[in-house]
């Protein structure tokens, strides 16, 4: 990873705050983390931040696994799969610059719905929908979550936290290996994870004592604004 030093650490920061967020309320990492990644390094987005979202989403899921919701899971699964293959694609043909626009995009696309207030119905259509365009997301940005959080609102937290984990772990998994086949996922990437997987370890360490006193809704919040912050200055990082 060919990073300097203050950038190793906004990169360590960044990802033990989005590790903390995704066990705390169920995502937030790949949001968080692929602008910040995009802006100081634009080849360890998406399979770096991938990776690491893995190993958070498993820890979460062994604590709260009995909680998941395993039949939504499984058809939010059976969408993502043709979204999987054309996200892959995706990071295939789009240049960096673009790969870095659509991150910032789906970054700032996701706030706006949900700011919105839009509450789609727990149909299995829109789970399937969902789970299909968080594939897409997913594997060209790293950006999975906002597709699911929308439409598995309605879940309580801990069931909330435990079938979005389920249904990322799976689908992570899915995405890294659509993109190993197309050679995104090398060397490169793997030696770019191994020195921040103490800072994902630390947020998830943290999260323990800290998710009871955390407002929900206001993490939320604090989780969307710093998103946007990063979305705008990768947008502006591309233009000048």
């Amino acid at each position: 990873m060919d990073v300097t030093g203050p950038e190793f650490v906004l990169l360590s920061g960044t990802v033990a705050v989005g590790a903390l967020l995704q066990v705390s309320i169920g995502f937030g990492l790949g949001m968080l983390a692929a602008p910040v990644f995009s802006l100081v390094d634009p080849a360890l987005a998406p399979a770096v931040v991938l990776l690491l979202a893995t190993g958070v989403t498993a820890t979460v899921l062994a604590r709260e696994h009995g909680r998941a919701d395993l039949r939504g899971c499984a058809w939010a699964l059976a969408g993502r799969v043709p979204g999987v293959s054309a996200g892959a694609l995706l990071v295939v043909a789009l240049p960096a610059r673009y790969l870095a626009l659509l991150i910032a995009g789906v970054v700032l696309t996701g706030v706006t719905v949900s700011a919105a207030g839009f509450v789609p119905r727990q149909r299995r259509s829109a789970v399937v929908l969902a789970g299909m365009v968080s594939g897409l997301m997913g594997t060209a940005t790293s950006i999975g979550g906002p597709p699911m959080a929308m439409v598995w609102q309605r879940l309580d937290g801990p069931e909330l936290r435990a079938t979005m984990s389920a249904f990322f772990l799976a689908g992570s998994l899915m995405s890294l290996a659509a993109l190993t086949v197309t050679g995104t996922v090398g060397a490169y990437a793997l030696w770019g994870t191994a020195p921040l997987v103490p800072a994902a370890v630390a947020g998830v360490l943290l999260a323990g004592p800290l998710s009871r006193r955390l407002d929900v809704r206001r993490t939320r919040t604090a989780a969307t604004a710093l998103a946007v912050a990063g979305a705008v200055a990768l947008v502006v990082r591309q233009f000048v």
